[in-house]
C-alpha cells in the first residue's frame, strides 16, 4: 500500500527550505480537504491559504513555531462560531441542486439539523466546528504526503491574533488549527534522518471480535 509508505516518509518538519510548492499541488491538497468527511456533511469551517510574508510575520508573532513564517504556504482552518438556520438552509438547497433532487426533497434533513443546532450553545457550536476542522487537517496531512509535500500541523499559535489579523471574527469564524506546507531543509532539520517512532500495532490497536 503506497499510502503506508508515504505516511512513513512524512514527519512534522521543523526546518523548511526556501523551495516553494507549486500551485498545482496546493490546489490538489485544497481539493482533498474540500472532499473530506464532515459530520452531517455540512463543512462547518473554512480554509485560508496564506502566502503573504508580511501577514505571516504578524501571525507568527510570539509563537515558537517559526514554520508559520518560513514554510511555502500556511493553511488556516477556521471553524464556524455558529451554525445558523440560514447556513443549513443554504447548504441543504445546494445539496439538492448538486444531486438533481426536487426542491424540498431534503427538508427532513434540513429540519432535523435546524432543530438540533438550535439546542446548542455558541461554545458548543465552536467546539464542534473545530473538531470537524481537525478531520480536514488529517486529510491535508495525507494528501500532502501523497504528493511528497512536507507538512507541520500546529496548535502553538495565538488564535486571537489569527482571528484579528485575518478578520475571522467578522466572518463568524475562529482559528481552529493550522498547518504549514513546504519542503524540508534536509541539512538543518534534526528530525530528517530520525526513524519514525510509533507504538507497536499490538499495543496501539485492539481487535474486538
Amino acid at each position: 500500500m503506497e499510502l503506508i509508505k508515504n505516511l512513513k516518509w512524512r514527519y512534522a518538519v521543523k526546518k523548511y527550505s526556501e523551495e516553494s510548492v507549486n500551485e498545482e499541488k496546493i490546489n490538489q491538497i485544497i481539493e482533498a480537504i474540500n472532499l473530506t468527511a464532515s459530520s452531517c456533511g455540512i463543512q462547518p469551517y473554512r480554509l485560508f491559504i496564506v502566502t503573504n510574508p508580511e501577514i505571516r510575520q504578524k501571525l507568527g508573532k510570539g509563537s515558537f513555531n517559526e514554520q508559520i513564517q518560513t514554510s511555502s504556504h500556511l493553511l488556516v482552518f477556521a471553524g464556524f462560531n455558529e451554525i445558523t438556520n440560514d447556513y443549513i438552509t443554504y447548504y441543504v438547497k445546494m445539496m439538492e441542486q448538486q444531486r438533481s433532487l426536487e426542491k424540498g426533497a431534503l427538508n427532513v434533513l434540513k429540519n432535523t439539523l435546524i432543530d438540533y443546532f438550535s439546542t446548542q450553545t455558541p461554545e458548543q457550536n465552536k467546539i464542534w466546528s473545530s473538531k470537524q476542522a481537525y478531520i480536514g487537517l488529517g486529510t491535508a496531512l495525507i494528501a500532502a504526503a501523497e504528493l511528497k509535500v512536507d507538512a507541520t500541523p500546529m496548535e502553538g499559535y495565538d488564535p486571537k491574533l489569527f482571528d484579528e489579523v485575518l478578520g475571522l471574527s467578522e466572518k463568524g469564524l475562529h482559528a481552529s488549527v493550522i498547518i504549514s506546507l513546504g519542503y524540508r531543509d534536509a541539512e538543518n532539520d534534526f528530525l530528517v534522518s530520525m526513524p519514525k517512532a510509533r507504538l507497536p500495532i499490538s499495543e496501539f490497536a485492539t481487535k474486538i471480535k
